[in-house]
């Protein structure tokens, strides 16, 4: 998966508990606590910051699922109230499941082992994705890994900008909009909250917060949280298991001075969910996954003898595991220089270390590195010759340090309101592939691949790539917020540039017999554009409004287009060169909609267009005659999107929202003089035509039960539209109580949670890059794989404040 460093960034699960115990007992001997309420929230955010905060003044829209927005763009926004009755091993795709053109799945219904999502048919690595301001995509790839971020229970905000990328979002791989997560700050009154999470598959999650209300100068609070969560697979053996702290701290020197900081560490270690093929789902049915058993595993060394090891396929379950850590440090403060002038500073320092994929693998003791070639001989099996084939645990690591900082002034001036400043980032991203011993049970020496390590004959680790990437990125953006006929007209024109240059250097390695392999070069490319973006508003009435935007987004090629794996680098005498027409993606996203926002109702209907330039992919390029990542043509999308909420009537809440998306490449795809796809006017892959989401909820005085339901019409698996998706329908049931205080206890709730009540059986692809599963034109098949919608699930929450 990703991620630096051989420390453990959290305490053991024993120390967490410790943490706990002393929380609690701080909690028990303090002075009496008042009881805080829960937010009760309406959303105040400038339309600008990437940063979204929420602001404590009413009751929610339709269930927590939206809020009353002003900005000139199309936005969406989960908030605290309907997060709060989510399942707290949940992540961010869950979150925003029912929210209009977003397409998400989970691979298991506690969300701990992550998911995938797309959002007008721009796959997560195409969406700029932020927690507390701070970037989070991966900075080689731009993935995004949602189950690492942040503790559901400390989450106040989960929004979705579906097409206008914000004019300060720290972005250079965001050609799709952005997505947010807030946190919320810390509590103003002392509070202990305790919660406990028991459900099937053995699930499981503890979780301590500790507020120390306002200190005595009557302007800081703090607050620290721990959690442990676990549960088994829902199918084949194996469990994730994930340990979680957060910190935060707020200082408010007055009404328009403030710091703001928090500290999110995350440590975590899978076994994968294994994503299969149709045709493994009809030979093996639904619940077919990685092997339970190490067989045949290691054979008998005997000296003069080749022992060729294969082992189970699938692979064996514990050498296909997901070990992850990470670290997101933020602070954001906000100074006001004047009577019209505000500045705002963002510094932060993102970290990561993790494995992830299969690690079975069989290595030949005459594999080796030495002196550039795949020459050196090692003996695996200790049985005195080099003749063997052996298994060994070994998979891509990467390493992250990224620090960075976002600085802005905003400035009013009569009726304009100025923002303007600067975001720079460097980000160091170390990829290796080294190997460890597994022992006669198929356990590895190291599942983090750290320790052990297996040597060439010189000393030095085997390495199946070697890669480091250096990316320096920096932005500046402009904008400029004009408020017209008594604010009923609001105009917003910004500008954003976003630079990130890519120093990239393969280290000689065992990944291939090619010479890029197995040579050390250095190849550095730079990508830039100038991004511009309009918005307008108009208040027609009190209640009724007008928006549109038009905005440009971009991508930079991600780093793994400069590896020996790409094609794309090719020595020109004797200096590694790039090869092919790599350009950054583009998309102009046009939104035009209309909102209604009256005492009762809210809600939003917008129609969009984008246009999609130089997508990003694998294609023959004339010149250097052959295949290789490179830009792969246009993609057009069109459609409309509706959301529609109620505030509580008699204790009923309602939300709808629903998304129609047609999509259409524009262009076939070569792959050499004689074989191409002819995918032009084909429709666009994970990108499901229809989607809508219905909540229905009744609350009355401690009790509130609700249904929700998601349906996702046909989607094609494969960009040349030949192995087709069926549509689904989820429905999930959530239900809670709040018992009256007892004692210190306060606000005791109990909380159900049923995920997929009729036991829906679906799939998703677990990739949007295949092309074709079936021959054509010369082109060989590829297999798609998928991962399967999980059974029903249900939980119980127990929480409590002291």
């Amino acid at each position: 998966m990703k991620k630096s460093g051989p420390f453990n960034p959290l305490p053991s699960r024993l120390s967490m508990l410790a943490v706990a115990c002393q929380l609690v007992c701080l909690g028990l001997s303090a002075n009496a606590m008042a009881q805080t309420a829960e937010p009760k929230q309406t959303a105040e955010s400038t339309e600008s910051s990437d940063v979204k905060r929420v602001t404590i003044t009413g009751r929610k829209v339709g269930t927590g699922l939206m809020v009353d927005e002003d900005i000139p763009k199309a936005r969406s926004t989960v908030t605290r109230e309907e997060l709060l009755k989510q399942r707290p091993t949940g992540n961010a795709y869950q979150a925003l499941d029912l929210l209009p053109a977003v397409n998400s799945y989970n691979y298991d219904a506690t969300g701990l082992f992550g998911g995938g999502l797309t959002l007008r048919g721009f796959n997560s690595d195409q969406i700029g994705f932020t927690v507390n301001g701070v970037p989070v995509n991966d900075s080689g790839s731009f993935s995004v890994f949602p189950q690492e971020f942040v503790d559901q229970e400390n989450t106040c905000t989960n929004y979705v900008t579906q097409g206008s990328t914000d004019v300060d979002s720290p972005h250079v791989g965001a050609t799709g909009g952005n997505i947010g997560i807030v946190t919320c700050d810390p509590e103003k009154v002392r509070r202990i909250r305790v919660m406990q999470t028991f459900g099937q598959l053995s699930m499981y999650k503890s979780f301590v917060r500790f507020d120390t209300g306002l200190l005595p100068d009557e302007r800081t609070r703090f607050f620290i949280s721990a959690s442990h969560a676990r549960s088994d697979k829902w199918k084949g053996p194996g469990q994730a298991q994930r340990n979680h702290l957060d910190l935060g701290g707020r200082i408010d020197f007055d009404r328009f001075n403030y710091i703001n900081g928090n500290i999110l560490v995350n440590s975590a270690v899978n076994n994968n969910i294994n994503s299969i093929s149709l045709a493994d789902l009809t030979k093996n049915g639904y619940y077919y996954d990685f092997s339970p058993t190490f067989t045949p595993g290691h054979l008998p060394g005997v000296k003069g003898t080749a022992q060729n090891e294969t082992g189970p396929t699938p692979q064996y379950y514990k050498l296909a595991t997901n070990p992850f850590q990470n670290v997101i440090a933020s602070a954001t403060g906000q100074f006001r220089l004047n009577e019209n002038t505000d500045l705002k500073i963002l510094p932060y320092f993102w970290y990561g270390y993790g494995t992830g994929g299969v690690q079975q693998k069989a290595v030949s003791e005459t594999g080796f590195l030495s002196n550039g070639k795949l020459t050196g001989a090692v003996d695996l099996n200790g049985d005195g010759d080099t003749l063997d084939k052996i298994l060994v645990s070994g998979s891509s690591v990467t390493r992250t340090q990224r620090p960075g900082i976002t600085a802005s002034i905003t400035r009013t001036w009569d009726n304009h309101t100025l923002l303007g400043g600067f975001w720079y980032e460097r980000a160091t991203h170390r990829q290796t592939g080294p190997i460890v011993p597994v022992d006669a049970s198929g356990n590895p020496a190291d599942v983090w691949l750290r320790d052990d390590n297996i040597l060439r004959p010189n000393g030095t680790p085997y390495e199946s790539r070697d890669w480091v990437t250096i990316s320096t990125a920096w932005q500046a953006f402009l904008q400029d917020t004009i408020s017209l006929m008594d604010n009923r007209l609001t105009i917003n024109v910004g500008v954003r540039a976003p630079h990130v240059k890519r120093d990239f250097t393969n280290y000689a390695n065992e990944g291939g017999t090619l010479p890029t392999y197995n040579t050390t070069y250095n190849v550095q490319q730079t990508y830039s554009d100038v991004l511009p973006q309009l918005g307008v508003r108009y208040q027609i009435d009190t209640t009724n409004q007008l928006y549109a935007s038009l905005a440009k987004n971009m991508k930079a090629p991600p780093n793994f287009a400069f590896a020996p794996t790409s094609n794309n680098v090719q020595f020109v005498n004797g200096v590694a060169t790039i090869t092919g027409n790599l350009k950054e993606e583009t998309a102009w996203n046009l939104d035009a909609g209309y909102r209604h926002q009256s005492d009762s109702l809210t809600a939003q209907v917008d129609v969009f267009n984008v246009d999609f330039k130089n997508r990003q992919g694998n294609a023959y390029d004339p010149i250097a005659d052959k295949s290789i990542y490179t830009n792969v043509g246009n993609v057009s999308m069109r459609g409309f999107e509706v959301e529609v909420g109620n505030k509580p009537v008699n204790g009923w809440s309602f939300y709808a929202s629903l998304s129609h998306t047609r999509s259409k490449v524009e262009n076939d795809v070569v792959f050499s003089k004689t074989s191409f796809l002819p995918t032009n006017g084909k429709n666009f892959s994970l990108t499901p035509e229809w989607k809508y989401g219905v909540s229905a909820q009744y609350e009355t005085g401690a009790f509130y039960g609700r249904l929700k339901a998601k349906h996702t019409s046909g989607q094609w698996a494969t960009l040349m539209n030949d192995e087709f998706i069926p549509s689904y329908d989820v429905v999930d049931f959530d239900a809670g109580y709040q018992f009256d205080n007892w004692g210190m206890m306060k606000k005791p709730t109990l909380r159900l949670n049923v995920s997929n009540i009729f036991n829906t059986q679906y799939r998703n692809p677990s990739s949007a890059t295949v092309l074709n599963s079936k021959p054509i034109n010369g082109v060989s098949a590829s297999t798609v794989f998928y991962y399967l919608g999980s059974p029903r699930f249900a939980s119980v929450t127990l929480s409590a404040d002291f």
